[in-house]
């Protein structure tokens, strides 16, 4: 309880995307971890900062089911969707046709534009060389080769209209298909590691790597059209919001979107960059872009970092140090704390960042959170060590003289244990460091963001951007923690631990 008032009470300092003397946006623009839902966020950004809205873009959140369900929560009001999705994944179990969809979504306070023009479908992919050496045309082909190894994005394998459908629908022998991060399986599709991917037909890596997409000779998969889908109440929170998204519907085709997917995949080139520039050509939209320097680029991910850290490290010790003392007191209620606690540790980062989303959103919070739970063991376990170790004589020496049990705790039991204790705060502490940048999936910011963008374009100097100074912050926690010890834990103590 103490920890998470501690977290509640650090909440007004959280920046939640913008600067805390800015007004609120008014309309909040989501997008998924791939370039082409990056690109076309930005591009409603730019539509509907040019009818005098006000924006902010949570880029790069993670699979389709974060950003609908933030849509659902009202944490952001539109985002850009392709309606084989929507049907065959996010509205799977009601089995709807295509003249559903609209009713469908009006029921959840939901709406959707007409098709923007062009269709990403899903595709198997083998390098071009490869599938003429084998002969291997279609999926069906596939069947005549149960050796090929298959490796898909991790979304692909569990979607409805994805893996086990497909394999299902061609009776595919293939069993063992390993998932990774669909950036990263064109990497390892090049490199001969695996040999089918699945692809986005819009995507600029095809022609890149000179890859085959398989013809799907048995129309498995269902249209995937791009629409934008906002929540129904923005027309009234955001006049004339709708009529600017509604601009580019029909105006997107394939060539365009794939076009602009090279460019920044390939090419390098800001998002924010190609979308004014293809809104400039396409609608004479005089949008102008900037790139942010890197010193305040650092700046701004070191502040939401910190905060993280400070917010999750201050709630764990508040709530751990207690836990502690009571593990140590009561040695049946320590087991209880301590497997607990050991539980929260072993839980995977990514599971238990998906966990909360559902309690509390997406953003900086459930960051915080997670961080709070896995900073806990360090701390109890450390501080129950401690405490343990305390010599018996000294807690005798202390009764006989008539020091009372708080007396004891403060003047003799936690200054002998303040070397183990911060020893726990300070593993914490690297951990929290360490484990905060996945909170970019969720919108949280810090160092995680421009790894999550070098990741996904393939960007070494993106992801050292991110990697490099979150080391950094390592590093310098642990020489903090060391001035502290000598600031906090009295000579003799320092001594007698060395000893």
């Amino acid at each position: 309880m103490i920890g998470l008032l501690a977290i509640a009470a650090a909440l007004p300092l959280s920046w939640c995307g913008q600067d805390p003397g800015s007004p609120a946006p008014r309309v909040t623009v989501g997008s998924k971890k791939f370039t082409e839902s990056v690109l076309l966020g930005e591009i409603a950004v730019r539509l509907l900062e040019d009818a005098g809205m006000e924006t902010r873009h949570r880029r790069e959140l993670g699979g389709t089911r974060i950003l609908w369900n933030a849509l659902l929560a009202g944490e952001i009001d539109v985002y850009a969707e392709y309606t084989g999705t929507l049907l065959h994944e996010i509205l799977a179990d009601e089995s709807l046709a295509g003249e559903d969809l609209a009713a469908a979504l009006e029921a959840r306070g939901l709406r959707a534009s007409r098709p923007l023009g062009f269709e990403n479908s899903y595709a198997l992919g083998m390098r071009a060389a490869q599938a003429r050496e084998l002969g291997v045309a279609s999926i069906g082909d596939l069947r005549a080769h149960p050796g090929l190894r298959f490796g898909f994005g991790n979304e692909f394998l569990d979607r409805e209209d994805g893996w086990p459908a497909l394999r299902a629908a061609y009776r595919l022998p293939q069993e063992s298909v390993g998932g990774l991060d669909h950036d990263l399986a064109y990497r390892a599709l090049d490199a001969g590691d695996i040999d089918v991917m699945d692809l986005y037909t819009t995507d600029a890596e095809i022609v890149h790597y000179d890859l085959l997409p398989l013809t799907d000779d048995r129309g498995h998969f269902p249209r995937y059209e791009a629409v934008w889908i906002w929540r129904a109440d923005l027309v009234d929170r955001a006049p004339g919001a709708v009529a600017a998204l509604r601009r580019l519907e029909g105006r997107l085709d394939s060539g365009t979107m794939r076009a602009m997917n090279a460019r920044v995949k390939l090419d390098r080139d800001p998002d924010a960059q190609v979308a004014a520039e293809y809104l400039a050509a396409e609608l004479g939209l005089a949008g102008e872009w900037t790139l942010e320097p890197l010193a305040a680029r650092l700046l701004q991910r070191t502040l939401e970092h910190l905060l993280l850290v400070a917010a999750a490290l201050a709630a764990a010790v508040l709530a751990a140090v207690p836990l502690g003392v009571l593990a140590a007191r009561r040695p049946r209620a320590g087991q209880v704390v301590l497997a607990l606690a050991g539980v929260m540790q072993t839980v995977p980062s990514l599971a238990l960042l998906a966990l909360l989303i559902p309690m509390l959103g997406i953003g900086a919070l459930p960051a915080i959170v997670a961080l709070f739970l896995y900073g806990l063991l360090p701390i109890v376990r450390n501080t129950h060590a401690g405490l343990v170790g305390v010599p018996a004589e000294l807690r005798e020496s202390a009764e006989a003289i008539g020091m009372s049990a708080r007396a004891r705790l403060l003047r003799i039991d936690l200054p002998l244990a303040s070397p183990s204790i911060l020893a726990g705060i300070q593993t914490s502490a690297v951990i929290a460091v360490g484990v905060a940048t996945l909170g970019a999936l969720i919108d949280s910011g810090g160092y995680g963001q421009p790894i999550l963008t070098g990741i996904r374009l393939d960007d070494t100097a993106l992801i050292l951007e991110g990697a490099l100074p979150a080391a950094a912050m390592a590093i310098a926690v642990q020489i903090l923690f060391g001035l502290l010890e000598r600031v906090l834990v009295p000579r003799g103590i320092r001594l007698a631990a060395v000893r």
